[in-house]
């Protein structure tokens, strides 16, 4: 009986242990994810910390692969999953993101910071328990302190003072490489995003309204919806991996993110000596010794350099560079986080006052009418006469940084009489028209932004328009002038006027009206002629480094060598002629877009199905940017970046707004999400945003718990 008694109490508490859920579960519990039609996450949670673990688990079941490769980058680990010809990237991160710095300020964050980043971790790591099908290339467990190595949203994150990485591992020794370092290109770099923001004056329902255009790789970002009840509520754009909505608009305000050539890191020319094996550097006459720290990468241990502004990341001239940078910091993460909860703009300006923000501009709009724009955010006092678009000085303090500006002193516009503002990556004294901010009123570090055609397109557009409402603001970012060309073909038409056997070719672009269409040859014609001569237009630069297109345009088109453009125009013609048969080749029979794999953009094929797209790159002047070339050898040209998730909003009683991402939310190719979006992409044709509850509910396809 003894025994029967035993074996009943040892069911039951193993019945017990059996009901008791882990922590993970229980969270999950306090977590509903409603998908929609177009399977984007609206996510509501208890706490703010539950919404983080809902956000991070649906982010996973989108596209676990790119969370997971956006910390193998920022933790300076790709060596390991792609070779060693990586390292030298490696290296070059592990400088600038110090990822023990990173763990010390998780141990000392504030208690709401720490319920944020352990949640982001454990909606990841019970993803991967959920789904032991899943296998990481590399990270099986997430720590809580991983997004405190990466607190900016921005595809241009990190700022080295234009110091490459190929120049540190030739430093450091990564590379046997001598004489000639490979510098990037400044054309192969992405060609940026439009923000805009309306006025009650110039709108025709009297209510702000924000467009939100950023042009990056695709699939960089998904679209997300996060709610808990603490106040957050907030629609956007989501970078894999991070827990805040980077560009994006809650019930009170919207904002969007350009990137700008506001000054955020610099190199130093330091002076140095080996002192019985010690290295030194002079500094106002002293001498001091450098920091040395080392760096594992796989078997090799490397000894780095670093002095009170940072590490030494190359040397030119015989003489070592230093980098002073902002690219990590805790406060970054935190201005990023309570930017989503903001509540009108007073409260968006105090966020701003903490000037953490490095590596962007900011548009903004809110509901009671207010728009506003800043050149920048963490902007450093230096000595104004330097041109610090390059490397300076390093043996004197003087060229130290002195603190930051204020918010109010860096470049910025509020509620402009205009009632319009507009930023293209370009310089903020065209911001808003007559009404933009006055360029002798600030030093160059602080904007030295040259001009560009999409900036001058939207200028022009808004200057002709009197009211816009969400489908003119739509259209006009759409807008397919193609303003660069207005400059360009001119000049060629005239430079091959007396050239008889380029008679039809002239006719062409002859009577093209600059506008992008799937039908046109003309359009066919000049951007690959375009992409011909770009490399050999002079960049001049501006005093602090900077370039300004469109000077460089106007003065290549006035002077250039009409040998050089007719040449140019000749080999597109032969071109085309090889892979098609003739150059009578509509732009939308070249220009594709095509998602037939997630594991990298660069798998395309010309026999698979594919979109016809009119839009071109950025780099021309017109506003919807589609950056598109040949893959591999591929004869037809596939779209790799540009537009990338858009959205209209209006802020009146309640919100409205309309959104479109490329292709579609889902990394799996087997997902009915993983291409949906690809021909509305492809016209500019948007869906409808579900902001309130009541309205996901109406349209929820699936409901669950994580």
């Amino acid at each position: 009986m003894q025994k029967l008694f035993t074996l009943i109490l040892l069911f039951f508490s193993l019945t017990s242990l059996a009901e008791i859920k882990s922590p993970y579960e229980v969270q999950a519990k306090r977590v509903i994810i409603h998908r929609d039609e177009w399977g984007i996450p609206h996510i509501y949670g208890k706490t703010d910390a539950d919404a983080v673990f809902g956000l991070m688990f649906a982010q996973c079941e989108d596209d676990f692969a790119r969370v997971e490769m956006n910390y193998i980058e920022k933790l300076g680990r790709m060596s390991e999953v792609k070779g060693e010809k990586e390292q030298a990237y490696d290296l070059y991160i592990k400088l600038i993101i110090d990822a023990n710095e990173a763990k010390e300020e998780f141990k000392t964050s504030p208690l709401w910071l720490k319920k944020l980043l352990n949640a982001y971790a454990d909606g990841i790591n019970y993803f991967l328990k959920r789904h032991p099908e899943i296998k990481p290339r590399l990270i099986t467990h997430f720590d809580p302190w991983f997004p405190l190595l990466w607190t900016d949203g921005s595809i241009g994150a990190i700022s080295t003072g234009d110091i490459t990485a190929n120049e540190t591992a030739l430093f450091y020794g990564l590379t046997k490489q001598s004489a000639q370092v490979k510098y990037q290109n400044p054309d192969e770099k992405l060609t940026g995003s439009n923000g805009f923001a309306v006025g009650p004056s110039h709108s025709s329902t009297g209510n702000s309204l924000l467009y939100i255009n950023p042009h990056v790789t695709f699939y960089f970002r998904p679209e997300v919806h996060v709610n808990s009840e603490e106040g957050l509520s907030v629609y956007g754009a989501v970078t894999w991996g991070q827990f805040f909505v980077y560009q994006g608009f809650n019930a009170f305000n919207g904002w969007m993110h350009t990137s700008s050539q506001v000054d955020v890191a610099d190199a130093y020319i330091e002076t140095t000596r080996n002192k019985q094996g010690t290295m030194e550097y002079l500094l106002d006459g002293k001498w001091i010794p450098f920091k040395t720290k080392w760096i594992s990468l796989g078997a090799r241990r490397i000894k780095t350099y670093h002095n009170h502004r940072g590490p030494i990341l190359a040397a030119r001239n015989g003489k070592w560079i230093s980098v002073r940078s902002y690219n990590r910091a805790r406060k970054s993460l935190i201005q990023s986080w309570l930017r989503t909860k903001s509540t009108g703009f007073s409260d968006f300006k105090r966020i701003m006052e903490m000037r953490a923000n490095t590596s962007n501009n900011t548009i903004y709009a809110d509901n009671k009418g207010n728009i506003a724009y800043w050149h920048g955010n963490f902007v450093p006092r230096r000595e104004p006469n330097l041109d610090w678009g390059l490397p300076q000085d390093g043996t004197t303090s003087k060229n130290d940084w002195k603190g930051l500006h204020l918010l109010e002193e860096i470049v910025h516009s509020y509620n402009p009489s205009t009632a319009w503002i507009q930023n293209c990556n370009s310089t903020p004294f065209t911001v808003s028209g007559a009404s933009s901010p006055k360029r002798t009123n600030y030093p160059v570090y602080m904007a030295p932004d040259g001009e560009n055609f999409r900036d001058r397109n939207a200028v022009r557009l808004f200057s002709q328009t009197n009211k816009l409402d969400l489908t003119s603001l739509i259209s006009l970012g759409y807008d397919r002038r193609l303003m660069a060309f207005e400059v360009l073909i001119p000049s060629l038409v005239q430079a091959a006027s007396q050239e008889s056997d380029l008679t039809e070719v002239l006719k062409e672009l002859k009577s093209w009206d600059f506008n992008a269409s799937t039908s046109s040859i003309a359009q066919t014609l000049a951007v690959r002629w375009g992409q011909k001569i770009m490399p050999k237009i002079p960049k001049t630069k501006l005093f602090g480094g900077e370039t300004d297109v469109v000077q460089d345009i106007e003065k290549y088109a006035r002077s250039s060598s009409k040998q050089e453009m007719v040449q140019a125009l000749r080999e597109v013609m032969a071109d085309l002629e090889k892979d098609f048969g003739t150059w009578r080749l509509a732009w939308g029979e070249l220009n594709r877009f095509q998602r037939i794999s997630n594991q990298d953009i660069s798998q395309m094929d010309d026999e698979k199905p594919s979109i016809s797209v009119p839009f071109t790159s950025s780099a021309w002047g017109q506003l919807p940017s589609y950056t598109s070339r040949s893959i591999q050898g591929s004869k037809k040209w596939y779209g790799v970046n540009g537009n990338s998730f858009i959205a209209a909003v209006e802020f009146g009683p309640k919100i409205k707004a309309y959104s479109l991402l490329a292709g579609g939310e889902n990394g799996n190719p087997s997902s009915p999400h993983f291409f949906d979006q690809g021909h509305m992409y492809s016209e500019g044709k948007f869906k409808e945003v579900y902001f309130y509850r009541s309205d996901v509910l109406k349209h929820a396809i699936t409901s669950y718990h994580p």
